[in-house]
């Protein structure tokens, strides 16, 4: 778009620019999807400048994460479905190829309408980061094995819609125009992960106990964390979570553990609004339903 590469400074001195290129994006008819070409911090500045009826009368595919959870939460208020996944710079413009497990969902999630199904976690991760230099075009990343999803409480199957993002993104929302209302939240699988910020665990704590405090927890069906980036304060963020459940007693609330979307990679693609089962028996994440049309 217009402003994309006049520079990080120009864009943060000019968030009216910003949202200018994605108001221009969304009211384009030529335009069939929109990705973010990478996250950031201060993408709620834009919020005085977007047009929610361009996008209500308008709805294409929007991908991002991270920072971008700002327009996602945009594309919610404005009544769209959006896609929590992949963006140019993280992922897309991975060195050699793109990751197998992303592009497989990828294609699965904006290609196909058909239900999306099972989500299994990804095989292998890596929270590695390179220049992107061009003399670093032929380097590898480093990968791990993924012990996979860990479910830690609840019984049987749960199905709701899918809503969350980065959750230090969300705490910008607050108190805003933005912030979903509190239907959003009835009957709802939230997902949370956090940024290459890495906060400490007492962060998720006080994060989790608001949430708590606004109801928002005690609405859900279940509650869906990714592995923390780069695996720092794994098994920290454990125990923060698992404190905040039993302050809130919420033991019949499935958890689940260490999965394969957010800052990562390979990460999934998750559709928000659209109905997903956690099956605690099985040990399943499973979307019911198709992220497009």
């Amino acid at each position: 778009m217009e402003n994309t590469l006049k520079g990080s400074e120009y864009l943060y001195n000019h968030p009216e620019k910003r949202a200018q290129d994605l108001m221009d994006a969304f009211s384009d008819p030529d335009v069939k999807a929109i990705f973010s070409c990478i996250g950031g911090e201060e993408s709620i500045r834009m919020l005085p400048y977007i047009d929610f009826d361009a996008i209500r009368n308008n709805p294409k595919i929007f991908i991002g994460y991270s920072d971008s959870t700002t327009t996602h939460l945009i594309c919610l208020k404005a009544g769209l479905s959006s896609f929590y996944g992949p963006s140019v710079l993280a992922e897309l413009a991975e060195n050699i190829k793109i990751f197998d497990y992303t592009a497989e969902w990828m294609q699965k999630v904006l290609f196909d309408n058909s239900p999306i199904g099972e989500i299994k976690p990804a095989v292998k991760w890596t929270g590695k980061r390179i220049e992107w230099l061009e003399k670093n075009a032929s380097m590898q990343k480093t990968m791990y094995e993924n012990q996979g999803y860990e479910f830690w409480q609840g019984s049987g199957k749960v199905t709701g819609h899918l809503i969350g993002g980065c959750i230090e993104v969300l705490e910008m929302a607050k108190e805003t125009p933005l912030w979903p209302d509190d239907e959003n939240f009835d009957d709802a699988v939230l997902f949370f992960e956090t940024s290459e910020d890495m906060p400490e665990p007492k962060y998720i704590e006080w994060w989790l106990r608001s949430y708590g405090s606004m109801r928002i927890l005690q609405r859900a069906k279940a509650l869906l964390f990714g592995k923390p980036y780069q695996g720092r304060y794994y098994d920290e963020y454990k125990d923060s979570i698992m404190k905040i459940i039993s302050e809130l007693q919420l033991f019949d609330l499935p958890v689940v553990y260490n999965m394969s979307f957010g800052h990562n990679e390979p990460m999934c693609i998750l559709p928000y609004g659209a109905l997903a089962e956690v099956d605690c028996e099985n040990q399943t994440f499973t979307i019911l339903e198709s992220g497009v049309i």
